[in-house]
């Protein structure tokens, strides 16, 4: 078992599906991107809706691992940056509004009977030539 669950089940829950909630959340914030984090994980999900020079840096404080993708890791021997690669690690959607509108984006949403949190902030890469890419920053939240 992982966690109160049996690891089969576990591991053949359902993709979860976000698009009524997601529309609803767009009627009423200004919804600048959506990632779905499916396979290819935070790193080459969300780059795909950033322009180029800026990053996401993603607090991975911000939430915990959930227990399947512990298992996956501590029984596979995966390395942290891989886990973040090839699995979604509990984070399904990362929606990008603007800093004003975090508040009402996260009540909404959690109205609607999501689990929502603030992963981490859009900001100008070092290099402004550089493409989008995310940046691992634990704790980046807390300060």
């Amino acid at each position: 078992t992982v966690g109160d669950i049996p690891l089969a089940d576990a591991l053949m829950a359902p993709t979860r599906i976000y698009v009524k909630n997601l529309l609803q959340l767009a009627r009423e914030v200004d919804v600048r991107a959506l990632s779905h984090i499916t396979g290819g994980g935070l790193p080459e999900n969300i780059p795909r809706v950033l322009p180029d020079g800026m990053i996401a840096a993603i607090d991975t404080d911000s939430w915990k691992l959930p227990p399947v993708f512990q298992w996956l890791k501590d029984a596979g021997g995966v390395a942290t940056e891989e886990m973040y690669r090839t699995f979604n690690c509990g984070v399904g959607m990362v929606v990008c509004v603007p800093a004003n509108q975090r508040e009402l984006a996260l009540d909404t949403l959690n109205a609607l009977g999501e689990k929502v949190w603030q992963i981490g902030v859009i900001e100008a890469a070092d290099d402004t030539a550089s493409s989008a890419s995310v940046r691992y920053a634990p704790g980046l939240l807390s300060v």
